[in-house]
């Protein structure tokens, strides 16, 4: 009851000072009536519109109306309105016509709130780095150099492969792979980027793992600079990658190349003894490093929130979740690179922030449910209600 959501918003501006914030949020049209959902999913059945799948990383298709991860919070459907027929171009209407509950709100418009709050806290998250365009590595110029994240959803058994590891290229099961570390990352030549991104490391000693268990036997490889364990058990786990038979080889690649003849991928590399060794692989995975997506950029200007050199909000390690405005508090990528563990203590670190200048206020805004006044049924004829779901997905 006391908790809003507010999606497919964005923070247009943020006036006043702690304790007594006014934010202007402009949120975009869903053009379906999340109140009528029931996300039965007839509508993305029936529409005959495909576009690229932004959660699969463009590996797989997707509706114009859709939900965008099987998880989504509120689980309700939306319309792309770059790609539907009828919004670009005035046709079809399949969804409209074919949904039970009367949900589809072609008219749907942009709106903008007002909303007054005491403390706000900020977590736009972070985007992973993309290398096209550096030729050095090979990416979307070779079909068989991925990144970590495309691999992620090659692994995942709800992903577009359903947990089987093969190659872009031609399907063929992945036998030999290569994992290079930094890539976007601890480079100032190639991608402005001189931090640590501080999950790469251990992102990629799981899916070298996982990979094994996917593919019996798989020869897999990891090239880095220094492995970055620096947590709970995770020195551990690393030892347990090395006994379960992945390569570790401490160099920096050069540059990828495309091998003669099937799609392979080869390059050379420096041996920790001083030797140049030429290998190939079927498949190479790029480890790519944490930035700052121009997005979060945009909601600092917004809210007045100094960025460092790199563009991370500007925090200092005795305040680690504060930023530069009183009032406005951070946790998660926005402060810099860390994972899941980590952002999790600092959400935590940051509620309680926000939440004590505001004691004295505390539950002034608190809504209660109203429920029907019970009255007396003894006597009454029974009355019993079968309600059974229509729509096929249950």
């Amino acid at each position: 009851m006391n908790i809003e959501l507010m999606t497919l918003s964005e923070i247009e501006s943020v006036t006043g000072e702690q304790g007594n914030f006014t934010v202007t949020v402009r949120r975009r049209p869903r053009y379906v009536d999340p109140d009528k959902c029931i996300a039965c999913g007839e509508c993305a059945r029936k529409c005959p519109k495909k576009t690229a799948d932004e959660y699969n990383q463009g590996i797989s298709r997707r509706k114009a109306i859709y939900v965008q991860y099987p998880q989504a919070v509120p689980l309700k459907y939306q319309i792309d309105p770059a790609t539907c027929i009828k919004l670009t171009r005035g046709k079809c209407g399949a969804c409209e016509k074919i949904c039970p509950a009367g949900a589809i709100r072609f008219d749907d418009t942009e709106t903008t709130l007002s909303v007054r709050v005491g403390s706000l806290v900020l977590a736009p998250g972070f985007q992973s780095f993309d290398p096209s365009g550096i030729r050095t590595w090979g990416y979307r110029t070779m079909p068989n150099v991925i990144t970590a994240m495309e691999l992620e959803r090659y692994l995942s058994a709800s992903g577009p492969t359903e947990g089987h590891l093969v190659r872009p290229s031609d399907g063929r099961e992945v036998n030999k792979v290569a994992f290079l570390q930094c890539v976007g990352s601890r480079d100032l030549n190639k991608c402005s980027h001189g931090y640590c991104s501080s999950v790469c490391c251990m992102y990629a000693l799981k899916q070298a793992t996982m990979a094994l268990d996917h593919v019996p036997g798989l020869d897999a490889s990891i090239f880095f600079m220094d492995m970055r364990t620096a947590g709970k058990d995770f020195e551990r786990y690393y030892n347990r990658a090395r006994d379960l038979g992945i390569h570790f080889h401490r160099c920096r690649v050069h540059s990828l190349e495309p091998a003669r003849t099937d799609g392979n991928v080869y390059f050379r590399y420096i041996t920790d003894q001083g030797k140049q060794v030429k290998d190939e692989f079927d498949l190479v995975v790029l480890s790519v490093g944490l930035e700052v997506p121009e997005s979060a950029r945009d909601l600092a200007k917004s809210t007045g929130v100094a960025l460092n050199g790199d563009g991370f909000a500007a925090v200092s390690s005795f305040a680690p979740v504060a930023s530069s405005v009183p009032g406005i508090y951070l946790c998660g990528a926005f402060s810099g690179p860390k994972d899941i563990p980590h952002s999790v203590m600092e959400a935590s670190a940051a509620a309680t922030a926000a939440a004590q200048p505001l004691a004295e206020v505390r539950n002034s805004l608190a809504k209660t449910v109203t429920y029907p006044e019970e009255r007396e049924v003894c006597g009454e004829p029974p009355r019993i209600g079968v309600f059974i779901c229509h729509c096929g997905s249950n």
